[in-house]
């Protein structure tokens, strides 16, 4: 189509949708493929400290700027028995993992994910076990990982070498056991009652642990609604957040649907907060249940569907998606996404942290490096933290077969209240037409331009390789003034933008 118009939207703090919680800002480790074994974990690797840990990968999560770590899975946490996974690593047992077909050694367990989460200054986020086990398990975990000592388990822990509680304060409440493929699958009406007397019982313990029910894995699955309807009826008092997991991908060459995946997370996140304020109103409470978007990412499912299953071997290459440059932008769309839903969505946990569809990866021996949705996620934790302000664009807009009519400029903004910056973060969605744009300020005491980056492409199948690690990064954005109270600049084609001004 051809392009004359411009884009445009005004910010003023008075209009504001929220303070962005840290934990938007999370990730995710599972026991899944080599996110773990050769991704963080690699004793005997020349960069590996004296726990085992790649050293050059925890500088990468340092950099990403990663918050809470959920952990273990994921679908493997619905075989997981963290019995097996403390104690003496020589002593641990080998277990067979039905979620993915492989072996699980056990060598990196709940004292190395600790000391893992405590060194990239992270917070601990654990799942439990509600497929195979149920109360009983969980609060025994509760008492070895909380619990100062005086108690079987809590000296337990002790005499496992650590001496302080890991002070664990988020949990999930199982992992997407609406889903037919997860070991344990329930019905919402099982699972709720099972989600509340776990909770309940975890309550009696610490009244202050934060709680995530199980929600829908995905916006498509039949139950979707119902399920978190019935769950949040028997929860609601008991649980801080509810989940949803969110997974993209460019179908059948569609690129301008993919490019617009952002419509459909706007659409899950929406009504998700109205189910739960819904059932909030039908209970007559003043509550409200917060999101936690726990699993989120691009990922190509489909180019695993008809893969040959692994045969129990050890961490199996798995799911180690190489990303574009197009995904990178898709990435940071959803992204902004999060961020304009801040006041509900505090949770998020990007899937997964290493090598498994990853912004980070690694060889065996070798060296690590960062892919393309990397840095749309870095900048983001760096220069994302503050009061989001309300973003309503006035924009071109495009037609896609997936979403309809939608614009081509998706974009929010977040003020730092204590300097007074701002930094607005923009996506334009055409492929091919450079985005002008204009962002009229008020009340805002910036005066300059401290930066503007661009990640973008003239090749849109550009990756970083093992061979090539630094193909795609972001470079400085041209043209980009402020002057009579407004930020004018242009978006390249299909960019990922972050505007810093002071």
């Amino acid at each position: 189509m051809p392009q004359t118009a411009s884009a445009r939207f005004t910010l003023d703090p008075a209009f504001a949708v929220g303070d962005v919680n840290p934990r938007l800002f999370g990730s995710f480790v599972e026991h899944l493929g080599r996110c773990v074994y050769t991704g963080i974990h690699e004793p005997g690797h020349p960069a590996a400290d004296e726990a085992g840990l790649r050293t050059d990968v925890l500088e990468l999560i340092r950099e990403l700027g990663v918050t809470a770590i959920r952990y273990p899975g994921g679908n493997f946490v619905s075989g997981y028995k963290w019995e097996d996974s403390v104690g003496p690593v020589e002593e641990r047992p080998r277990r067979l993992d039905l979620a993915w077909r492989s072996t699980e050694t056990n060598r990196f367990g709940l004292s190395e994910y600790i000391d893992f989460v405590r060194k990239v200054g992270g917070e601990p986020m654990m799942a439990l076990n509600l497929g195979t086990r149920g109360v009983a398990e969980a609060l025994e975990l509760q008492e070895y990982a909380n619990h100062p000592s005086g108690t079987a388990l809590a000296d337990l822990r002790v005499g496992h070498g650590d001496k302080d509680p890991y002070g664990i304060r988020l949990w999930c409440l199982g992992n997407e056991m609406d889903g037919p493929w997860q070991t344990g699958h329930k019905t919402a009406e099982e699972y709720g009652r099972l989600a509340a007397e776990t909770a309940r019982a975890m309550r009696q313990i610490d009244p202050d642990v934060e709680l995530v029910a199980c929600g829908s894995s995905n916006q498509s699955i039949p139950t979707f609604a119902s399920w978190e309807a019935t769950v949040l009826q028997e929860t609601y008092d008991l649980v801080d957040y509810i989940s949803l997991h969110a997974y993209y991908e460019e179908r059948d060459g569609d690129r301008d649907s993919f490019l617009a995946s952002a419509m459909d997370l706007e659409s899950f996140i929406d009504s998700v907060v109205a189910t739960c304020d819904h059932v909030g109103a039908r209970l007559k409470s003043k509550k409200k249940i917060n999101l936690s978007l726990d699993e989120w990412n691009v990922w190509y499912q489909t180019h695993y569907k008809n893969a040959e299953p692994p045969n129990w071997e050890e961490a199996p290459r798995l799911l180690e998606d190489n990303y574009s440059v197009t995904d990178a932008v898709v990435f940071g769309s959803l992204l902004i996404t999060m961020l304009r839903h801040a006041d509900r969505v505090t949770v998020a946990c990007l899937a997964q942290l290493v090598n498994v569809i990853a912004p980070i990866m690694t060889e065996p021996g070798g060296p690590a490096w960062r892919q393309t949705t990397f840095y749309p996620f870095a900048q983001a934790s760096a220069h994302g933290r503050g009061r989001v302000l309300q973003v309503n664009v006035d924009s071109p807009t495009y037609e896609t077969a997936a979403y309809g009519e939608v614009p081509l400029l998706h974009a929010t903004a977040v003020l730092d209240e204590s300097t007074g910056a701002v930094t607005v973060f923009a996506v334009n969605r055409d492929q091919h037409r450079p985005l002008p744009l204009e962002i009229t300020l008020h009340g805002l005491p910036v005066t300059r331009v401290v930066e503007h980056t661009v990640l973008a492409d003239a090749d849109p199948e550009a990756r970083n390789t093992l061979t090539d690690p630094e193909r795609v990064t972001p470079h400085p954005g041209e043209g980009t003034a402020l002057t009579d109270g407004a930020l004018r600049t242009t978006l390249e084609p299909m960019s990922w933008n972050v505007v810093r001004l002071a």
